[in-house]
């Protein structure tokens, strides 16, 4: 089981046009879909509301089956507005509710045969829910791959020094880590991010990538770096791409059977050759995703 820990909302995104369409969303719950759709059991650990919205997120992760083990809440359910820009690029704005009240007590059943946790996004940064994503994180640590995404949201979260210092501890306790160029330039604003990355290695994680758009992604393990190219397509809109790649690189790793603690050391060995591979795959999902409107990963089939 892989279990992923984190937000998810509704985005409601807003074209030049005046167009305006709401999509499930939140990067950890879309991680979930995608590695859902790539064959993986996986469980989405997070909350939304029994509302309209909710109902629209649970729909959605049952259609897709993703297990959900914690219950709607009485709270609304969160949303994002992404609004385009005429490239397709997004910005947001967010009404966002993040607290995971009932997380430490399910801990144990939610972990029992779980080989990879994944965080990230919001989820880590905004309190109250952090700290408790953070114990989750570290609970899980003993027996589990951890994979951490900080996709950075400088609207919502705008202190520099504690995106910071919040990013670090889960970097520390990560396996895999990947960020955005764009992430690591406003965490370390005066750091190349392949710098920045090469650092966050030193801090313990087995592999770190970093994505450059159009650029395509970079990544750096113990046996060196490398970076392959993305695959050209034409974009619809830049929604949900980046955790697409995540949950393909992620997916990588279980395919390769390198999930679960027990596995770390061979994770940590892990040759530049076989990094390529993951990447050339995770990019090429992220293609996918660009070249249709919204958060819409693929299954395996469309491009593996």
């Amino acid at each position: 089981m892989l279990t992923v820990i984190g937000e998810g909302l509704v985005d409601v995104v807003r074209r030049g046009t005046g167009d305006s369409s709401a999509h499930v969303g939140g990067s950890p719950l879309n991680v979930a879909i995608g590695l859902a759709r790539l064959g993986h059991a996986a469980q989405f650990v997070g909350r939304f509301g029994s509302d309209e919205y909710g109902r629209m997120l649970a729909k959605h992760l049952a259609g897709n089956s993703v297990l959900v083990p914690l219950p709607p809440d009485g709270i609304p359910t969160s949303v994002a507005t992404a609004r385009l820009d005429e490239d397709g690029g997004a910005s947001y704005l967010f009404d966002l509710h993040w607290e995971l009240p009932g997380l430490d007590a399910a801990l144990p059943k939610l972990l029992d045969g779980t080989s990879l946790v994944h965080t990230g996004s919001i989820a880590a940064m905004l309190q109250p829910g952090a700290d408790a994503v953070l114990h989750a994180v570290e609970k899980a640590h003993p027996q589990a791959t951890i994979s951490y995404d900080p996709n950075c949201r400088p609207t919502l979260v705008n202190d520099v020094a504690y995106a910071r210092s919040q990013a670090e501890k889960f970097v520390r306790l990560a396996d895999v880590v990947k960020a955005s160029d764009e992430d690591l330039q406003w965490l370390y604003p005066h750091t190349d991010p392949r710098e920045s990355a090469r650092r966050w290695l030193q801090l313990g994680p087995a592999v770190v990538v970093v994505t450059h758009g159009a650029d395509g992604p970079w990544g750096v393990c113990a046996d060196g770096d490398i970076q392959v190219p993305a695959v050209s397509v034409r974009v619809a809109d830049t929604v949900g791409a980046g955790d697409s790649f995540m949950a393909a690189l992620i997916s990588g790793v279980v395919d390769r059977e390198l999930d679960g603690a027990q596995r770390r050391p061979e994770l940590r060995a892990i040759r530049v050759e076989q990094l390529a591979d993951m990447l050339r795959y995770a990019a090429a999902a992220a293609a996918v995703t660009v070249s249709r409107a919204g958060a819409n990963p693929p299954t395996r089939a469309e491009f593996a």
